[in-house]
């Protein structure tokens, strides 16, 4: 699917977001919906390492990464810097979630998502979306802003709001 030909409405709640097949951190070939493994995610698009603001809003992430992992939901960020620089960003910020990279802006023009100011690096615009295991999203966020990115307490409320509808025992038996 082109989300660009649909335009930026296209990522409204209920709508699938692509399944991205782009190389991890590592450098090994990931597809999104492998990376959800059957659980809920946070996915960001991101301008990159060199960002002021990406490096305040990910080491911001990074206090819910523990949360994560005992809550069955999954963490992963997209950006344009190459897999190395991805690793050392992602070690220097002590992330354990994962990168993808978009290196060669394969998945950028498709999504949508080109940030237009920056002329030097060709970045993502930054967003954030929080969605169900199946690709499906429930909210998303518009970051080209700071202010629009979505807050710990955001994340925390769209990941408790998705894990109702998923998990059956969900409420306190009657």
């Amino acid at each position: 699917m082109n989300i660009a030909a649909l335009g930026l409405d296209a990522f409204v709640p209920g709508a699938a977001f692509p399944d991205l097949d782009l190389p991890d951190h590592s450098g090994r070939p990931r597809r999104l919906s492998e990376l959800a493994g059957g659980d809920p995610l946070v996915l960001l698009t991101s301008r990159g390492w060199f960002c002021p603001k990406e490096q305040r809003h990910l080491r911001e992430l990074v206090k819910l990464q523990d949360e994560f992992e005992v809550a069955y939901t999954r963490i992963v960020v997209v950006s344009a810097d190459p897999p190395a620089e991805q690793a050392a960003f992602r070690a220097g910020l002590g992330a354990r979630f994962t990168f993808l990279s978009d290196a060669e802006r394969r998945r950028l023009e498709p999504l949508g998502l080109r940030e237009t100011t920056d002329t030097v690096h060709d970045p993502y615009q930054p967003a954030a979306f929080t969605l169900f295991p199946d690709l499906r999203i429930h909210t998303a966020y518009n970051g080209y802003w700071y202010w629009g990115r979505p807050t710990l307490e955001d994340i925390r409320r769209d990941m408790r709001a998705i894990s109702a509808t998923l998990r059956p025992d969900w409420r306190v038996p009657a």
